[in-house]
């Protein structure tokens, strides 16, 4: 009995006093998830700026958590499945009060962030801010296990990025003169430019195992269609173009860097290909409804009022969020969130590749 006292004392012990966590080893097998990029992936790190780009009030979350999170859902994110797939915590907001236990990883994504600084300047957390609060983690991890076991958390480490899609969202949604200065191929070089930057500062760092995924049909999310003039039905044909070719620079820069850096494997899902096809199938994947948000007003409920708090105070509100694939404007469900997770997660390559998440967790 004295000596199980002894153990839960010392356990307690390693726990909570910094003094001793250098010796107090992580587990062997232990894997943790850091987090970057936009909407897709931000659990709330934005409730913490001054932005009207939040989702903490209701109808947001009604659905798994019952309280507004945050997250651009009815529900869970795919950082949160995935987690979930890899028997870790709900990775938290970077920004939330008093996260400062960063050994299961830790989650900086801002809703509205681009790969550019200039996309949605002064309402979100860019690309590289994010990565600069990365780099402040990474020192505070070396601080509290000591440069040896940090280095070997950072290099067991996930690194899942979502990012890009804001970047053409963004101008084509407010008829920026961006593409008058800038051919579609070379501003679609700068967002690659700046995603390859961000990999190779956290490889730098220690940072060997990295998920992705490409862009979905961004022009066949409610948002774009209803800015097709004459609410025909049409996919935002502009937006599709922009995607292919963000997608296609996607790909050679991954296949690229696999080349160039030692020991750096990904795993990059085809959401263009699993939403597309959701879209074309709903019923195949259990939705009732594909082209038309849960939440929202105007053509397609693609008008982000979802809430009433961002200037339209009137909005719709479906009955049954389950059964839709968007939940706002370009946002998806909880449940279509678990079905890409999914493939994510163990999907073959033909839809990730070349390892899947699982792969690069269990690596």
């Amino acid at each position: 009995m004295a000596s199980l006292r002894f153990f839960v004392c010392l356990f307690l012990f390693c726990a909570s006093s910094l003094k001793l966590v250098r010796s107090c080893s992580l587990p062997k097998n232990h894997v943790a998830l850091f987090i970057l990029g936009d909407s897709l992936f931000d659990p709330g790190n934005n409730n913490y700026i001054n932005t009207i780009a939040r989702a903490n009030y209701w109808p947001y979350g009604e659905t798994f958590f019952k309280y507004p999170s945050g997250r651009f859902s009815d529900g869970r994110l795919i950082p949160d499945f995935i987690a979930e797939h890899a028997n870790l915590p709900l990775i938290p907001p970077y920004l939330q009060p008093g996260n400062h236990q960063f050994t299961y990883g830790v989650n900086f994504a801002s809703a509205g962030a681009g790969a550019l600084a200039e996309t949605n300047q002064g309402l979100v957390i860019d690309l590289k801010t994010q990565l600069s609060y990365f780099k402040k983690v990474e020192k505070l991890l070396r601080q509290k296990l000591g440069n040896a076991e940090a280095k070997t958390l950072l290099s067991k480490a996930v690194y899942l990025i979502s990012i890009g899609a804001n970047d053409y969202i963004s101008p084509l949604s407010t008829n920026s003169s961006v593409f008058q200065f800038f051919s579609k191929e070379e501003y679609v070089g700068m967002v690659i430019g700046n995603l390859t930057d961000t990999i190779k500062e956290i490889y730098k760092k220690g940072g060997r195992k990295f998920g992705f995924q490409n862009l979905g049909p961004l022009g066949c999310a409610p948002f774009m269609k209803a800015l097709v003039p004459g609410n025909t039905g049409s996919c935002f044909e502009a937006a599709i173009e922009l995607a292919k070719l963000h997608n296609a620079a996607q790909s050679k820069a991954l296949q690229e860097l696999e080349i160039k850096l030692v020991e750096f494997k990904y795993a990059r899902h085809d959401f263009n290909i699993s939403a597309t096809e959701r879209l074309n199938n709903p019923e195949k994947y259990g939705f009732k409804e594909a082209n038309i948000a849960c939440c929202g007003s105007g053509p397609y409920r693609g008008i982000l009022s979802c809430g009433g708090k961002r200037g339209v105070t009137e909005y719709e509100l479906c009955s049954d969020q389950i059964c839709f694939q968007y939940s706002q404007q370009s946002h998806m469900s909880d449940k279509a969130n678990k079905q890409i997770s999914e493939l994510m997660w163990s999907g073959t390559p033909n839809v990730t590749g070349p390892y899947n998440l699982k792969a690069l967790f269990e690596a």
